[in-house]
């Protein structure tokens, strides 16, 4: 055996061999060699010395340097095939592209095909100057638009309300009525644009507006595709934009899933989201774990109101953070398509294939981006846009270099899309299906991710829920704590972020887009004109019935219908009498109140 002693005549504490027997590993005679002969005696001439400060996370319980990934995973110095299963088989684990467990994708040839949409996410100020962005966008390539909401939409309130005040159009565009939605696509044609739009608590109100838009339009509601985002449990768990209790919300969502199963089969009435729980704190095992149970629980109180998965489940899509870290990123996208497949068979009995599958969006990691040095953010985003396309990502957003600073500038965003434009036309890896497949490394760290997910469902199912688990301040708590520990390390150097804890200059401010007042008086004056011309007596009206369906129970639909009770319809209603979002959400506050979030131990 080889030598126990490093060059400084410390004793290993464990040999290379014996590293190579850790977690049931059944290492081959030719790699018991390579130890030996190989790596023993490198190193001793060269002991491996951690990437950051040599304290706390970087070192074993021996004092040896030890590898983690960004979310604090330990790494093993080479993967072989002992770190895959016994049982281990291509047919079994991995499969070819197109067919269960989806392991290497959905769609059996790739992106040779369909490139994946390049969606870039905008929205600032008013709807007429984010209109003007949208059209830059398509001019140079954009091939699908992402709206970002201001503050006061995504809460429910008006640009002229006091709760709104220094806030209208400042993280994203200020949408008070269907005249606003109107001119934010003035001139895009809906029935050949996807749209994302990333809203949440009044995501009914918004999506009506957006439907509202398109019939204006003359297109056809069962030919638009896109997508509203509507995942009111991650907005408990994470973001905290939320306006009603959690057992009303999940009721307002589920009216989408049933309007939209009937009325748009083409859009996709809720983008459950990983990507906000991430930009919490938390680990990427733990986006994946409460994102994908996030979908569990939608389907539970779906399949309570009596609907069919089969009909619903086809209409829902997930969104993921694609963070620095490259192989955990594709190997959680990777576990995620086999964790769906087998809960939509196994747990829920799914029939229809495309119920199976797991179709995403993939956004690089917001919370990754410095202030300081911020052209380093390019490199960054590249990185992480690359990550989403090896796993397989549907569409694609990609953020702007100066994002942490403000809202970005036109060269911002252009560079960004042509980040995803040199991933797709020059990399040469949309060429091929899945070239990470069969990796060692790869592969066990797809199974790592799927079988920590499963523990991770073990534990809600035996609260109750998602529902209830957030009640308890379970995943709150877990994200909390995890963000705690990547705080620490990176205030202590252990995790190294390039010229914010080292390798710091100082540099001037680059010039960043501003958002002035100007924009809350116009769309005050537009408030204000909008409320003199309509018929205040048929929104009123509009409304009084929204909260009489809103106080009622629904129950599915009988004979192709949906529930007489589903708010959808009556918020369709409102919408074309142009009622404000302020004004519906306030009547549907007036039925549901509104929810304060508990202290936690």
């Amino acid at each position: 055996m080889a030598s126990s002693r490093k060059s400084n005549g410390k004793v290993l504490s464990e040999s290379p061999v014996t590293d190579l027997f850790e977690a049931g590993r059944h290492p081959s005679e030719s790699e018991k060699r390579w130890a030996e002969k190989t790596l023993a005696p490198t190193l001793e001439k060269n002991p491996e010395k951690p990437i950051g400060e040599p304290t706390g996370i970087n070192l074993d319980e021996h004092g040896d340097a030890r590898f983690t990934t960004i979310s604090g995973l330990p790494i093993r110095r080479l993967y072989t095939q002992a770190d895959l299963p016994e049982d281990w088989s291509y047919d079994s684990y991995l499969n070819y592209p197109g067919q269960p467990p989806y392991t290497r994708g959905i769609h059996a040839s790739g992106y040779r095909g369909k490139m994946w949409t390049m969606r870039q996410f905008s929205g600032f100020a008013s709807p007429e100057e984010t209109n003007q962005r949208y059209k830059y966008l398509l001019a140079h390539g954009g091939q699908g638009l992402s709206v970002a909401f201001d503050l006061p939409t995504l809460m429910g309130y008006d640009s002229d309300h006091p709760f709104s005040e220094g806030e209208v159009g400042k993280c994203g565009v200020a949408i008070d009525s269907l005249e606003d939605m109107e001119i934010l696509f003035d001139g895009i044609d809906l029935e050949k644009t996807t749209v994302s739009m990333t809203i949440n608590s009044p995501a009914s109100i918004l999506w009506a507006m957006y439907l509202a838009v398109a019939e204006k339009q003359g297109a056809d509601w069962k030919k638009i595709s896109g997508t509203i985002q509507n995942d009111i449990l991650k907005e408990y768990i994470a973001q905290k934009e939320y306006i009603y209790p959690p057992a009303p919300s999940m009721r307002l969502v589920i009216d989408t899933f049933e309007f939209g199963s009937k009325f748009t089969p083409r859009f996709n009435t809720i983008s459950i989201s990983g990507y906000h729980i991430r930009e919490a704190g938390s680990t990427a095992l733990q986006e994946l774990a409460f994102t994908v149970y996030d979908g569990v629980e939608y389907v539970e109180w779906a399949r309570r109101r009596g609907l069919d998965v089969d009909e619903f489940g086809p209409r829902l899509s997930f969104f993921f953070n694609a963070h620095n870290d490259f192989f955990e990123e594709i190997a959680k996208y990777r576990a995620a398509r086999k964790i769906w497949y087998r809960l939509m068979k196994e747990r829920f009995g799914a029939k229809n294939q495309r119920t199976w599958l797991m179709r995403f969006h993939t956004q690089t990691a917001g919370v990754s981006l410095t202030a300081q040095q911020p052209l380093n953010n390019i490199a960054r985003v590249a990185i992480q846009a690359l990550a989403g396309v090896l796993g397989g990502t549907q569409s694609l957003h990609t953020d702007s270099y100066d994002e942490a600073l403000a809202l970005p500038t036109e060269e911002a965003v252009r560079i960004a899309l042509r980040s995803q434009q040199i991933i797709a036309y020059e990399s040469g890896v949309a060429q091929t299906v899945d070239p990470l497949g069969g990796s060692y490394f790869v592969e066990r760290f797809t199974l790592d991710m799927e079988n920590g997910a499963f523990d991770y469902f073990n534990k809600l199912d035996a609260m109750g829920g998602m529902v209830a688990a957030i009640e308890k301040g379970y995943p709150q708590k877990e994200i909390a704590e995890a963000s705690y520990q990547f705080q620490r390390a990176t205030e202590a150097r252990e995790k190294i972020t390039v010229g914010a804890n080292e390798f710091v200059v100082d540099e001037p401010s680059p010039n960043i887009l501003y958002i002035g007042e100007e924009v809350a008086q116009a769309q005050t004056r537009k408030l204000n004109t909008l409320r003199a011309r309509r018929s205040n007596d048929e929104v009123q009206r509009r409304l009084e019935a929204l909260k009489k369906a809103a106080a009622q129970e629904p129950k599915a639909g009988a004979n192709g219908q949906i529930s007489p009770a589903n708010t959808m319809p009556f918020i369709v209603e409102a919408v074309k009498a142009y009622a404000t979002v302020g004004e519906i959400c306030e009547a549907l506050r007036e039925v549901y109140g509104t929810y304060t979030e508990t202290a936690f131990a």
